[in-house]
């Protein structure tokens, strides 16, 4: 059978052999230790191949076996040498050129070949396995020709090896074969020629090849040197190592040329770098070349790159570039492009201070087919997620090891306090009883004795005692109550005596087991069991005693009664423990839960006019958000256009483009939906009416605004500064003071720092001020003015101290220059910020006392060291100095008032309308943590929805005990309030004289800033006092304990409020 395959394929000479020298080598294949070719010449040209396998075997799979002889070719096998050439005619043809050369000379190959080679590229040359006998090699997809049999290929990788290893001198196999057909010679084409048993259409040659023990020097082979045993055959392994290996250099070979190629144009261009490949890609490695001759740095002998990815962030490396064989002067050094890289920046240095940075502009080659800026900026975000959430998880473990160490420690103090206390517990115990022991008696005459009179702990004895000796002569019943060791463990012994047939008196006994650890016995005679007897014989009042004569040792005993005190100790202390801890987070959970409720009745309190879906709104999510224009200026606008960003506003991406809203499913609402960036702690928005604007529905000027939960970026801290006049509970008057601290403390808890500036009054509860201490002085309005700073329910306090005894009244209010005093603390105030360097982020003042912190900063120290601030006025009560107010309104950038009925109430007021614009309605609040009764230390019982029946009713207890009412289940009615007309004191006298008609009692706790007012409800109260004592209550002071007590109790709880002026307060039954 004969097969023809045709195969055709350009290779570079240069790629396959790359040669050095005159000749190369194969080391450490497995089937020969050194193959040593020597090439046909120096510059060997070749092109397309063409060969023709003739094959004689129909099935080369089921070849037999064969053999080589040392005499003669294998059977089949037998070459074909050309007339008037031979394999030893070219042997000697080569051992007469120069001893030093090895290659072939053209003449060497003058005669034709069958198999012609046509050269089509520079220095190509096609390469060939040659097998051993009877076996079959893959051929590698090179494009060969094969023909009449001949196989024109180098044999680069030996394809087989007998299993006996061949004897070679200087241990180095020397394979010296010409393969020379029918007497063709090579000259610039292979004239080789073999006979081959077979081929395989896929490429595979089952050829058997033999020489005739012929070196590629020339010289003859012994017999030694055939190759004799069965060979073994090449496994598809090692064949298709060898195929990648040539695959592999091949590639690197086109890889060079193309470099190349690419320097010389880059160079003729004047371009300074190249990359290579042209086409960078994410993921994969890439070579930078540097022309050093174009750059300043072209007398350096070092060259470095510097770079980092993304505009410089992400992954920065620095690389030391190596100089290459490209002409005239290319560097180049290997990087790897990260997956996340859309474009490379990179500038060349000496590893000094000398830069090549493209004139500034820096070196930057942009990145195909991988990520935009968009997505990296979300994969740097999400990266950011992931940072944050194993720093927040090492956070975590960190405090829990910090927390476990301060346990450990804690616990370690407080072993030693409680082994410290039962130490003295033990040897105070231990001085009484010596004392009792030496007094103690065996027995009385006449009065009690014990038998046996020798016993120990755990004996059962009988006590004896005479009846007719002591009180107890008339009594029906006798029985004794013990204990021992001085009562320690209080009562132990309860038993009943009965009478004795002993002669000589009225004897009565009970049988009686001497406790374990006593040392003395204790007890006296009564008429009866413990809670029913009434006649006792207490010995006088000094109890009876009796040493237990066969006790443990003493000293043995007060060791284990030291270790049994520290036992219990700790028993109780670690009690204390859990039920503080349970506390603290039953305390946590119930806060969280109500914040969580508060929230979202925030989101669900303006559903009216817009909501989201889902209502809570997380980072990274998409929300819908629907917005209902019939509730607002919007209403019949044909279109509504959604304008939206996050952050207040101050985004990266800036506003994201207008969106026009699409009618919402059967309702009026509108929606449009929203990606909420993973860096979002809030999303702002508003609406309008066109897509480049028109009317707009901005929340009057406040625009929506709706937080965003679980976001990677926190909302950065404001300084806020509170120049106030009231405080509580340190100088409460009002509900200013109130204000003034729970919105201090709710602000603080959003993450803000909150400072308050007080004046200190002479008049301070200091009891309520932690670490108060002196800090510095400064001058002012021709005075000293003290600093003084503490801790007042845990926000930060500082209080001016003027020399000039301004504040030193005795009160906070009630002076006839209280407008002059006021309003030099206010100034004093600002004067603090300026000379303490101190750039609040808002100033808030309140009511008229400190509404001259407005006007003030505008004119003299806004432009003046304070100009990011910005002031913030809250009108608490305007029934008092509305000049003040007015004027404040005007200067300050933003006004509120304590709830939005009472803004539209003063809405027309002439201090308020004029400003109107920036005045806004917030409704007060309630401290979560000063009013929480499950925490409230005013309180006798701590309490929850679970108690509250129980919590309340000892309150109410505790309230008619404190202030002397009647212990009854009468209803009670509490009033607490600042008693100015605007408050409605006509109610408040009509409630108290109703109530008491009714048969209730009535309790108020209040003052009045107006000394007429104060002397009209002492007067009152005087009244009430001598009239209804038991019922009636007037507390004409500040006392914050007894607000709590009020506040709690289960009563008709009254916040009075003015009908025509003020709604913010409310009314609650409790």
């Amino acid at each position: 059978m004969e097969v023809s395959l045709q195969l055709q394929r350009p290779l570079r000479y240069k790629a396959l052999l790359n040669h050095r020298t005159d000749c190369f080598k194969i080391n450490s294949l497995p089937f020969a230790r050194t193959v040593l070719f020597i090439p046909w010449r120096s510059e060997c040209l070749a092109g397309r191949v063409q060969h023709k396998v003739t094959a004689s075997a129909a099935d080369f799979s089921k070849r037999r076996r064969r053999k080589l002889s040392s005499g003669s070719s294998p059977k089949g096998f037998t070459p074909k040498n050309q007339a008037g050439t031979s394999d030893e005619k070219r042997y000697q043809k080569n051992n007469d050129e120069e001893e030093d050369s090895s290659i072939p000379t053209s003449r060497e190959f003058e005669k034709p070949n069958k198999t012609e080679i046509e050269s089509k590229a520079d220095e190509e040359l096609t390469i060939g396995y040659v097998a051993s006998t009877g076996k079959e090699l893959a051929v590698a997809k090179s494009n060969l020709n094969a023909e009449n049999g001949s196989v024109s290929k180098f044999v680069e990788d030996v394809a087989g090896l007998q299993k006996k290893e061949v004897i070679l001198e200087n241990d180095t196999v020397s394979t010296s074969r010409y393969i020379i057909s029918e007497g063709k010679q090579l000259d610039d084409t292979i004239t080789d020629e073999t006979v081959a048993e077979g081929k395989h259409l896929d490429g595979t040659i089952a050829d058997d090849i033999v020489t005739e023990g012929k070196h590629l020097d020339g010289t003859k082979t012994d017999d030694n040197d055939i190759l004799k045993d069965e060979s073994v055959e090449p496994d598809e392994k090692t064949v298709e190592d060898i195929l990648a290996k040539l695959k592999l250099e091949m590639e690197e070979n086109l890889r060079k040329q193309e470099i190349e190629g690419l320097a010389d144009e880059n160079f003729l261009k004047g371009n300074k770098i190249f990359v290579y490949p042209q086409i960078v890609r994410p993921g994969e490695e890439i070579e930078v070349f540097f022309n050093r001759s174009l750059s300043p740095l072209n007398d350096e002998p070092d060259i470095l790159i510097m770079g980092a990815f993304n505009s410089w962030r992400w992954r920065s490396f620095t690389i030391r570039l190596n100089k290459t064989h490209l002409k005239p002067d290319w560097w180049s050094c290997q990087i790897h492009v990260p997956k996340e890289a859309y474009k490379m920046d990179f500038v060349f240095f000496n590893g000094q201070n000398l830069y090549d940075n493209n004139d500034k502009k820096d070196f930057c080659i942009t990145v195909e087919g991988g990520m935009d800026e968009f997505a990296f900026e979300d994969f740097l975000l999400e990266e950011k997620r992931r940072e944050l959430e194993k720093f927040a998880k090492e956070q975590e473990e960190k405090k829990r090891q910090e927390e476990e160490q301060r346990r450990i420690e804690a616990e370690k103090a407080a072993n030693e306090e409680d082994r410290a206390q039962a130490k003295a517990v033990v040897q105070k115990r231990r001085e009484i009883l010596e004392r009792w022991m030496k007094n103690a008696a065996r027995s009385a005459d006449n009065i009690w004795f014990i038998e046996p009179n020798e016993f120990k702990g755990a004996d059962k004895v009988k006590l004896y005692y005479k009846k007719t000796s002591g009180a107890l002569a008339h009594a029906n019943e006798l029985w004794i109550h013990g204990g021992h060791n001085n009562w320690s463990d209080g009562l132990t012994i309860v038993e009943k005596l009965v009478r004795s047939e002993r002669e000589g008196g009225d004897w009565w006994y009970t049988e009686v087991v001497i406790p374990d650890r006593a040392l003395v016995l204790d007890w006296v005679f009564a008429n009866g069991p413990p809670k029913v007897a009434t006649i006792y014989d207490n010995n006088n009042r000094q109890d009876f005693h009796t040493i237990v004569p066969k006790n443990i040792p003493e000293e043995l005993f007060w060791v284990e009664e030291e270790h049994q005190v520290f036992r219990k100790l700790q028993a109780e202390r670690k009690l204390r423990e859990e039920a503080i801890r349970a506390k603290a987070e039953k305390t946590a959970r119930l806060k969280a839960e109500l914040k969580e409720r508060t929230l979202k009745r925030f989101l669900l309190s303006q559903k009216h006019i817009v909501y989201t879906e889902p209502l809570d709104v997380h980072a990274g999510s998409t929300v819908t958000v629907f917005y209902n224009p019939a509730n607002t200026v919007l209403n019949g606008k044909q279109e509504v256009w959604f304008r939206c960003s996050f952050n207040r506003w101050t985004h990266r991406m800036g506003p994201l483009p207008p969106q026009r809203m699409l009618p919402a499913d059967n309702s009026s609402h509108v929606k449009a939906i929203v990606k909420v960036p993973l860096d979002a702690y809030m999303m702002d928005f508003v609406f309008s009416e066109r897509e480049d604007g028109g009317i707009f529905d901005n929340k009057e000027g406040m625009d929506y605004h709706i937080p965003v939960l679980g976001g990677i970026v926190k909302e950065p801290p404001m300084h806020i500064v509170h120049i106030a006049v009231e405080m509580a509970p340190i100088a409460k008057v009002g509900g200013l003071g109130d204000v003034v601290t729970s919105l201090s403390r709710a602000v603080q808890d959003l993450n803000h720092n909150v400072n308050i500036i007080l004046p200190k009054y002479d008049c301070l509860n200091l009891s309520h001020v932690k670490d108060l201490h002196y800090q510095r002085s400064y001058s002012w309005g021709g005075t000293e003015v003290k600093v003084w700073f503490g801790k007042v329910e845990g926000l930060s306090v500082y209080f001016l101290e003027p020399q000039n005894g301004i504040v030193w009244k005795g009160c906070v209010y009630g002076c006839n220059n209280d407008a002059e005093r006021f309003g030099f603390f206010c100034h004093a105030a600002l004067e603090f910020l300026h000379q303490g360097g101190l750039q609040p982020d808002i100033i808030h003042c309140h009511d008229w006392s400190t509404a001259p912190v407005a006007w003030l900063f505008k004119d003299n120290y806004m432009h003046y060291g304070l100009s990011k601030t910005r002031v913030v006025f809250t009108i608490h009560n305007l029934e008092f100095g509305s000049h003040f107010i007015g004027k404040a309104m005007q200067y300050a950038d933003k006004a509120t008032t304590v709830s939005y009925t009472y803004a539209k109430e003063v809405a027309g007021n002439p201090a308020v309308a004029p400003n109107l614009h920036k005045f806004h309605g917030i409704l007060n609040g309630i401290d979560l943590d000063i009013w929480d009764p499950y925490n409230d230390k005013f309180l006798p019982i701590p309490y929850t929805s679970e108690n509250v029946v129980e919590g309340k009713r000892a309150a109410k207890e505790a309230l008619q005990q404190r202030l002397g009412l009647k212990k009854s289940d009468l209803p009670v009615v509490g009033i607490i309030s600042r008693l100015t007309h605007q408050k409605g004191i006509h109610l408040m006298k009509h409630a108290i004289w109703h109530t008491l008609e009714r048969n209730g009692q009535v309790v108020l706790l209040g003052s009045a800033p107006d000394p007429r007012i104060q002397n009209d409800f002492v007067n009152l109260a005087n009244q009430l006092h001598s009239t209804h004592g038991d019922r009636a209550r007037l507390v004409l002071t500040y006392d914050e304990p007894l607000s709590h007590l009020v506040c709690t109790i289960k009563v008709y709880f009254i916040y009075y409020y003015s009908l025509k002026e003020h709604t913010c307060n409310m009314t609650l039954a409790v």
